[in-house]
């Protein structure tokens, strides 16, 4: 443990009696765990059920045991703070930050934050400790003073929590320690943002809703497609009412990682390989859902209010396995039941369709789709190109490039952006960090994170009733019918 800990401060905001030590208590098993823990619902429980460790089930659920397990937790339970939509954040000169987890990603997002003026990197933790050290040398070389490092064992994060010098915690670790890393934060009166996605299970997403309205925290899902050009073009478009009523959209992660997830460095073990024996739904959604979600304005004037899912069959790792690896390798003890390819509809309350896709074993260019369409035309990606009335006529596709008067503000700004992902990494760390120093609301909240993270249960769940539509809950309890700001931003003056 670093000696520069300070003590754990007093949350702002928090009712009394409601640390840490009291959040077993508030607890509500009768609703929302109902899909981890419903004997009578088949295959469902057992299947969900196994998200702790080892092979989930692959029998199927009927139509009747999803949907009435699905619109338990779908029910939302009464709220316990005050809505978070539209609450902007404290201001501050400079925003103080700690980083949890500094593999691939973190590493490369450590520059970023370093790269943003107003804002200082004060601790860093990871249980690999020379990661931790060398992310601390990055900071000093930027003229920071050394950052407290965290990495004493698989809990020090907590230590680093627990900090009265951080205003923003940031969580890039492997999927399970999400949530607990997210609750760890906020009971500690830290914001926080987390990479894809936010947590597994849906009492989790409505744990860490009910805990952001309590603490006043901000709770975020770091979804940083949400800021690529083409995304933000398409978004203030859209808004513009170029692509008319809005009618269909579509996102996707289809990318080739077979080699990197049977890569025992890459991804610091197999934990990610190790999520396709336990879910066969759709188990990274938001890349593909956020974007979409943003040009429809889903919790802020429509809600998606359904998901049906089905799932090819589970081939791709083994026959990768079967070529490539060695005989007595650990991965031979695995059965992959996560499907290939999932393919989601979500249905909004408007009548929208929102198409999801996921594949991440089988060969394939990288393609997000990233697709709007409405009664005047449509835009798709990968490769970009239009299609919009009166202007096109003709039957054939146009040039995008002839919309770069539409690019959104940021980008105007920053043409050129440092990073990784065409740039649109360092677009989110300097608007997230912008927002905090201004004092503005943030472009998303814990609201989108849980609704655009909540497929990765229930594509699982519907794929084993069959293709069963099931429920999506409304985080918002209600908020989404009153319109509000997103990710469509005016340029704040600093």
């Amino acid at each position: 443990m670093n000696d520069d800990a300070r003590p754990a401060p007093e949350p702002q905001g928090i009712p009394p009696h409601s640390g840490a030590a009291d959040e077993a208590k508030r607890q509500d098993p009768s609703r929302r765990s109902v899909l981890w823990t419903t004997a009578g619902v088949a295959g469902a429980g057992i299947g969900l059920g196994a998200l702790g460790g080892g092979t989930a089930s692959a029998a199927g659920a009927t139509a009747p045991e999803a949907v009435a397990a699905a619109e338990a937790v779908a029910a939302a339970p009464a709220r316990q703070g005050r809505t978070m939509a539209g609450v902007p954040f404290e201001r501050r000169s400079t925003v103080r930050v700690g980083i949890i987890g500094l593999g691939n990603r973190g590493d490369s997002m450590i520059d970023l934050f370093l790269a943003v003026p107003g804002v200082q990197v004060k601790a860093v933790c990871d249980t690999v400790r020379d990661k931790a050290e060398k992310a601390a040398k990055k900071v000093t070389a930027a003229g920071q003073p050394a950052p407290a490092i965290y990495a004493k064992d698989e809990h020090d994060y907590e230590n680093l929590c627990k900090r009265g010098d951080l205003d923003f915690v940031y969580v890039v670790t492997p999927w399970e320690l999400h949530f607990p890393m997210a609750k760890t934060a906020m009971l500690n009166g830290k914001h926080v943002g987390v990479e894809c996605p936010i947590a597994m299970r849906l009492e989790e997403l409505w744990q860490l809703v009910d805990l952001s309205e309590r603490t006043r925290r901000h709770c975020m899902q770091l979804e940083n497609c949400c800021y690529g050009r083409n995304e933000m073009r398409v978004l203030r478009m859209a808004h513009a009412g170029l692509f008319g009523d809005l009618l269909h959209g579509a996102g996707a992660y289809n990318h080739d990682l077979r080699e990197l997830m049977f890569d025992p460095d890459y991804y610091e073990g197999p934990w990610r390989r190790l999520w396709h024996t336990r879910l066969r739904g759709d188990l990274y959604p938001n890349h593909g859902f956020g974007p979409v979600a943003n040009y429809m304005d889903v919790n802020r004037g429509d809600r998606a209010v359904s998901i049906t899912s089905i799932g090819t069959p589970a081939l791709g790792l083994a026959a990768y396995r079967k070529e490539h690896m060695p005989p007595g390798d650990p991965s031979w003890k695995e059965s992959y039941i996560g499907a290939d390819r999932t393919i989601s509809l979500v249905q909004t309350a408007k009548g929208r369709v929102i198409r999801l896709e996921h594949d991440v074993s089988s060969p394939h260019p990288y393609s997000r789709i990233n697709s709007l369409g409405g009664t005047r035309g449509v835009f798709e990606d990968y490769p970009e190109r239009i299609y919009l009335e009166p202007t096109n006529t003709n039957h054939a596709w146009d040039d995008f490039k002839k919309y770069a008067e539409w690019d959104h503000w940021l980008w105007k700004e920053h043409a050129n952006p440092p990073g990784g992902h065409g740039g649109m990494d360092y677009m989110m760390v300097f608007r997230l960090m912008q927002c905090m120093r201004l004092g503005l609301v943030p472009d998303f909240d814990v609201y989108d994170a849980a609704t655009w993270t909540a497929p990765v249960p229930l594509s699982h769940l519907s794929i084993k009733a069959k293709g069963a539509p099931l429920p999506i809950p409304d985080f918002t309890r209600g908020e989404w019918k009153k319109a509000r700001s997103g990710m469509d931003s005016e340029k704040p003056a600093e």
